[in-house]
Order: structure tokens, then sequence, then C-alpha cells
């Protein structure tokens, strides 16, 4: 309101004078100097704050619109930008970038009444101080058409890293074994004590299931029926997939919706940061841990 005035008064003042129209507009004479003088910094905050908002909306639109203030800042301060998170939100604000938000999701559990017993050996802990001491999975959908796929997963707990996935048409056991198969392969093989948490799921709680695990030294570990904070972790995950890949995609074919799930799921892994990593993407996080170990065994 004060900017209005004071323009007023410039675009006037040779008409009426500077002091006239300071006593009508019932402002001060030394505040409308004090708006002249320092003209030329606010034209160069407004060019530099320009400048920041097209690099934000340049990494919104990268991230297909998904990242929001915290995300973006973090992506603003490895660009060299020197710049605080309420900045960014502010300007976020005032020029209507908005990331994407959760939707409702389809129930995929089905809980087998009569599997064996086993325990939770992670009780709502979704933390792990190395890779490859606990890991945890589940099953979304993915709509195809008039139809689904169905995308089971396996994410290390200690750098949210997706380290396995299988992605079938059917919900039967081998979807999550084969996950669960190219978990052991990318950790070369030798998986012995890994902790796996899933729900009840009748896929994990399979005697097929069992078998898998018991083959690789990997110790079972499940939630409660129906509770999803039992498995957050991965429950967190599958939602961060449908708000930023299926969230306003088109309807595709299932042999196109597996190469975008390939890409998305490549992305996730190598470029996408992670709130609870201190806002690193999983592979550059586990980059920095074995470095950091290595460094700690060599002194």
């Amino acid at each position: 309101m004060k900017t209005c005035r004071w323009d007023f008064i410039s675009t006037h003042r040779n008409e009426f004078g500077v002091q006239r129209l300071c006593r009508v507009l019932g402002t001060s004479r030394s505040g409308y100097y004090r708006h002249l003088a320092t003209a030329d910094a606010r034209t160069e905050r407004a060019a530099e704050e320009a400048t920041t908002v097209s690099q934000i909306r340049q990494i919104h639109t990268e991230h297909r619109g998904a990242y929001g203030a915290p995300r973006i800042h973090a992506e603003l301060r490895e660009l060299g930008v020197c710049i605080n998170r309420k900045k960014v939100t502010r300007l976020m604000r005032g020029h209507r970038i908005v990331g994407r938000h959760l939707r409702r999701g389809r129930r995929t559990t089905i809980p087998d009444p009569q599997a064996a017993t086993v325990p939770d050996l992670i009780g709502r802990d979704f933390t792990a101080e190395t890779l490859d001491t606990r890991w945890c999975g589940d099953i979304t959908y993915i709509p195809v058409g008039s139809s689904w796929l169905y995308l089971a997963t396996v994410i290390d707990i200690c750098s949210r890293r997706v380290v396995g996935w299988s992605i079938a048409e059917h919900m039967r056991t081998e979807l999550v074994t084969d996950a669960l198969a190219m978990a052991v392969v990318a950790r070369g093989g030798s998986v012995d004590g890994v902790i796996f948490h899933s729900d009840r799921g009748a896929q994990y709680t399979s005697a097929e299931f069992a078998t898998f695990c018991a083959a690789h030294g990997i110790r079972r570990s499940r939630g409660r029926v129906g509770s999803s904070y039992d498995n957050a972790l991965a429950e967190s995950f599958f939602q961060s997939l449908k708000r930023e890949w299926l969230h306003g995609r088109a309807t595709m074919s299932k042999a196109r919706t597996r190469l975008e799930l390939f890409g998305w799921l490549s992305y996730y892994n190598r470029r996408r940061r992670h709130s609870a990593l201190g806002y690193l993407a999983p592979i550059e996080f586990e980059r920095r841990l074995t470095a950091s170990a290595t460094l700690a065994l060599a002194a």
C-alpha cells in the first residue's frame, strides 16, 4: 500500500509538491525520500528474486511438480544459491508453486489367518546405523486402464534405497520373492542375518516365502494386521510413488507403464532427495556412508 503512495507522489510531485502530497496522503516526507534512496537496492533484490523464482520453477518442473519447499531448498543449496527455507516457502507461496499432495490408496494386504507367528523385530523403529541390517517391503497396485500391475519392493531402512523390486500382473508369492531375490543379488549375494520386515499379507506369510528367506539367512519380521504404522517406511515410499509419478499420468500400455516405473525407481534411488537422509538421494547417502566407514577403518 505504501509503495503505491510513493509511486503516486513521484508521479505528481512536480504538479503539487512533495510536502502537500505527503500531508494529503497521511505519510511523511522522510519516508518518501528514504523510499527513493533505496530504489536501486529494491530493484536489485527484485531481480534476484525473479532469478530465484525461475530456478524454483525449473526444479519444480524437472521433478514433475512433486517437490515442495524443503526439497527445492536443498536443490538450490546444491546449486550454490545462498537462501533459507523460509524464503523459498514465501516465494513458492507467492507464485503459487505447490508440491503434490497425497491421495487415498487401494487395499492390497490380505492376511492369512492360518499363518505361523513371526515376531515384530522392528517395533516401528525404522532406523538403522549400517546398510543391510534392516530391510522392509510391501506390495502396491499400479492402475493400467481397467486392469492392474502390482509392484513389490525391498527397501534398505538405513539408506531408504530400493534395493529390489518386482512388477507383475498377479499377487502370487513369486512377486515378493522375485523382489527379494533382486535385493540379494544387488547386495552381492550374501545377506545373512539381515532383517526383512513386512506386513501380514498372504504372500509374506506363505511357506514358499519362509523357505526363500531361510535359504539366504534372512530373518523375517512382521507387523500387526491392519496397522499401516507397523510398516510405515514402505507405506511412505508408495505414497511418494503415487503422488509424484501416478498423479496426472495419462493411461499407458502395460509395457510402457513398466518402463516408466523403472525410470521412476531409478530416479528415486539416484536423484530424489530424502528428508530422513539430510536431503541426500539414497545412492549418494550410501556412497558417503561407505566412504566415511572406509576412512574410519583406515584411521
